[in-house]
């Protein structure tokens, strides 16, 4: 008795589980950090709305789907994604805990994690800018602070 009421589990989760959608994405060599799938996406323009409502050192989860401008060719370590108007996020991992590949850019990511607005030291700025292969002549262009709108990932898509 007690083999056949294991048997019927077995079966009756057999056939709960046909009816039950599967992951879509199964394929997790596109993903970096926690995982990230397309669902409840925002646009580049609902980001832009979103940065504009925000004040320095205010932080909001969200998630975006945006087109790599530049990587980090030092080690993967930031990105820029191109938003709306001309304007771009710079995109850091969570605790250093992943990088991105440096050949990405031109492609769609769905970045996942926290938006915010933050006043850039020039200090930060030049690095970022050697980072990316600046020159001497460039570098010294940077003078002042300047306000931009930063992401902390927890996970990003490379869309395929």
């Amino acid at each position: 008795m007690k083999g056949f009421n294991i048997l019927l589990v077995f079966l009756l989760m057999g056939f709960w589980s046909i009816g039950q959608e599967k992951e879509p994405n199964t394929d997790k060599s596109n993903i970096f950090g926690v995982w990230v799938d397309e669902t409840n996406v925002g646009t580049t323009n609902e980001m832009m709305s979103i940065y504009d409502g925000l004040s320095t050192n205010d932080t909001l989860n969200t998630k975006f789907v945006g087109k790599v401008k530049e990587v980090c060719q030092a080690k993967g370590c930031w990105m820029k994604v191109a938003l709306s108007n001309g304007n771009e996020a710079m995109v850091r991992f969570k605790d250093y805990g992943f990088f991105m590949p440096k050949n990405i850019a031109g492609k769609e990511v769905v970045v996942d994690g926290i938006a915010f607005v933050e006043e850039m030291s020039v200090e930060d700025q030049k690095h970022y800018a050697k980072d990316a292969g600046a020159g001497q002549e460039e570098l010294a262009k940077i003078t002042m602070p300047k306000k931009t709108y930063g992401f902390e990932a927890s996970g990003v898509l490379i869309k395929n």
